[in-house]
């Protein structure tokens, strides 16, 4: 029996192979090869595609079983590790309603520092240890502000990992 481990990045997914057993490695490997594109309409601004996130797990989970000739049925337990402060929202269907603002978008700091100006900085440095200045629910303000239409359908605001879980069990949960 085998775990498997994705870290999703912003350049690939990366997707190691452990043996639950020993904890040793089998394989790791990359997809895609190259980077994956960083969508930037605006200087500042840094988009990706969750549903392109979603095709490349599954496309490096084939390499690295095919790579180490083990069955997907041997796979007894997931981990997920990725990319922090980027905002997925999806609809009740759970359908992606816009790319993701990941994590090094900068559109949303001023209403982050406006955030930590109005709950106080020392709250702020004692309970989150820092400015949420890119923070998702910034991002989420952004989005409410300048893109109504698409607030309006949000049913679930999730991190780029919980999308990712989203898609393999159906259900929306957090870390």
């Amino acid at each position: 029996m085998y775990y498997i481990g994705f870290d999703l990045g912003s350049s690939s997914v990366k997707a190691a192979l452990i043996d639950s057993l020993t904890g040793k490695s089998v394989g790791i490997t990359q997809y895609p090869e190259t980077e994956m594109a960083i969508e930037a309409e605006q200087p500042g601004w840094a988009e990706q595609d969750p549903n392109l996130w979603w095709q490349n797990i599954g496309k490096v989970t084939q390499k690295l079983l095919a790579q180490t000739g083990v069955s997907s049925n041997s796979i007894k337990g997931i981990g997920i590790a990725y990319q922090m402060h980027g905002m997925v929202v999806v609809d009740k269907n759970q359908e992606v309603l816009r790319p993701s603002i990941i994590w090094c978008d900068s559109r949303a700091v001023a209403i982050g520092n406006e955030a930590f100006i109005g709950v106080g900085e020392d709250k702020c440095v004692s309970n989150l240890l820092n400015s949420p200045g890119n923070f998702t629910l910034s991002k989420l303000k952004w989005v409410k502000e300048n893109e109504p239409e698409i607030f309006e359908k949000v049913d679930k605001l999730l991190l780029p990992g919980d999308f990712i879980a989203l898609k393999l069990t159906g259900e929306a949960t957090t870390t």
